[in-house]
């Protein structure tokens, strides 16, 4: 099955697990064939802080994103277009992905005004103002040149409630018509609109019936994993993967959690990404199968093996734990190291699912997976009902 229409972007579902919502995919871009489900690193500046393109690229990784309002600020748009665009510009040859800018809307609230014209922030470096319309959004994002672009939202935090819940949703859709309208490279970037709608499964319906009206590549699932209950997240990510097109790639904004990608990807997700890698990274904690190693941790002074001996990942390969333990938060070099195994393990982890989604046994790997997540059996009971909606029961009796 491959995805209908005239986009730069076609989607062939490979496998599609008999049990869950699962499936994984070949999405084709103007840049790459990205494998799915896909964990995208968030390199919000044209990079992943302290790692280069060739250190990514020997990773594996066949997508990533910039931020388009860090990007519209510095160096600004009219400079990337002279660069020939963001992959020219950092040196990146496989595939971008950008947000909008509408995410600021909540990181940086203190320092916008709302309107339906657009979004008034004030720079947190210099005070200046910038105005970003849904029009300026995509004419900085053509200028980046990324192969998936999306519209700019209106954001409101999880745990908002009330009418403005109601008027972002629907600011969202009339936004969605302004940023198309706008779109001067159709043919080789993708918009994807961005499903709102809160903690409503009403709202989050009537969005998603209004976005499937248009004619686009494929869709987002926004304003979530924003601090509302792990209960409120599961079930508004099943509802709108319930009643988006199975034929078009679904992006889930801002997940990246290892317990979060195998629920959510079991729930009908095939695109997440989250700055958790490389953020935890810089606080000295290493992603393993059992959870989190920190090794900050004095226990690892005279550790002589590796962060895990299953990685393939250079820092794996060549240093030890003891050594890690020495420069963590002391050295900038510990960043990089623990970033590039962060990553691989993240990818490592997609790789895994989407092997086993061919093979026919992904719940397999769920109940592994949980298995040494949580050894004492002592699983969120917000994953246990998530995955219980799908047929998969963790709970050993």
């Amino acid at each position: 099955m491959a995805s209908k229409g005239t986009h730069a972007l076609s989607l062939r579902i490979l496998a599609e697990c008999k049990t869950t919502k699962a499936r994984t995919c070949k999405l084709h871009l103007p840049h790459y064939v990205v494998d799915t489900p896909v964990f995208m690193p968030v390199g919000t500046q044209g990079t992943l802080k302290g790692l280069v393109p060739e250190q990514l690229e020997e990773l594996d990784c066949k997508i990533m994103l910039g931020n388009t309002y860090h990007l519209g600020n510095r160096p600004g748009h009219e400079l990337l277009k002279k660069a020939g665009g963001l992959h020219n510009f950092m040196k990146w040859n496989r595939c971008l992905l950008t947000d909008s800018g509408g995410f600021q809307m909540v990181s940086l609230l203190k320092l916008a005004e709302i309107t339906e014209e657009g979004v008034k922030f004030q720079s947190p470096h210099d005070d200046s103002e910038m105005m970003l319309t849904p029009e300026m959004s995509i004419q900085i994002q053509n200028a980046i040149g990324a192969d998936i672009i999306m519209q700019l939202d209106d954001v409101v935090h999880s745990c908002v409630t009330g009418p403005r819940v109601e008027e972002a949703m629907y600011r969202t859709i009339r936004w969605l018509d302004r940023c198309l309208k706008a779109h001067q490279r159709p043919h080789d970037q993708n918009i994807f609109p961005i499903v709102q709608g809160g903690l409503y499964p009403e709202l989050r319906k009537k969005c998603v019936q209004e976005l499937i009206k248009r004619e686009v590549p494929g869709y987002a699932i926004g304003g979530l994993s924003g601090g509302e209950s792990k209960d409120d997240f599961w079930r508004m990510v099943t509802l709108s993967t319930e009643y988006l097109p199975k034929d078009k790639p679904r992006y889930l904004m801002g997940v990246g959690f290892a317990v979060d990608l195998v629920v959510c990807v079991a729930l009908g997700c095939d695109m997440f990404d989250c700055v958790f890698p490389t953020r935890t990274a810089r606080f000295g904690n290493a992603l393993v199968p059992t959870g989190n190693l920190s090794l900050k941790n004095k226990k690892y002074a005279k550790d002589f093996s590796p962060i895990d001996d299953q990685c393939p990942c250079s820092t794996c390969k060549q240093y030890t734990r003891a050594y890690l333990h020495t420069i963590v938060t002391n050295e900038t070099v510990s960043c990089q190291l623990l970033s590039v195994h962060n990553v691989a393990y993240q990818l490592t982890l997609m790789t895994g699912i989407q092997q086993s989604i061919v093979e026919d046994r992904f719940p397999q790997l769920i109940q592994d997976f949980f298995d040494k997540q949580f050894p004492d059996t002592d699983y969120p009971q917000w994953a246990v009902d998530a995955l219980a909606s799908v047929n998969v029961n963790i709970k050993k009796s």
